[in-house]
């Protein structure tokens, strides 16, 4: 059985990984283990997430721009280096007041 090949550990700088596409939002997993996941979204200007709920806290965290996201209706800006944590079953939307690129921390256990 073959194993297989680990990358070589070095340093990135996320918001290199992924780009922005017109009027889209663009995601890219990094990590997808049973504890849970690391993705990368970039979101163009007036681009969103409609309301909805995940079983799972979850982090965003802000690599560039800025976002409104709304937990159980309550609005907050987030910009480039702070984050905010959308608490399991509440309902939250994300919005692009300006393009931005987050990084998304959900736990699963």
């Amino acid at each position: 059985m073959k194993n297989k090949t680990q990358p070589e550990p070095q340093a990135t700088m996320l918001r290199n990984l992924i780009d922005y596409q017109v009027d889209s939002v663009v995601s890219r997993t990094i990590i997808d283990k049973e504890a849970g996941t690391v993705t990368l979204f970039a979101f163009d200007e007036e681009q969103g997430l409609s309301e909805h709920t995940a079983p799972y806290d979850a982090m965003v965290y802000v690599l560039e721009g800025e976002a409104r996201v709304t937990i159980s209706g309550k609005p907050i800006m987030v910009r480039q280096g702070e984050m905010t944590i959308m608490p399991a079953n509440r309902p939250h939307a994300l919005f692009a007041v300006a393009k931005f690129k987050m990084l998304l921390i959900m736990v699963r256990s």
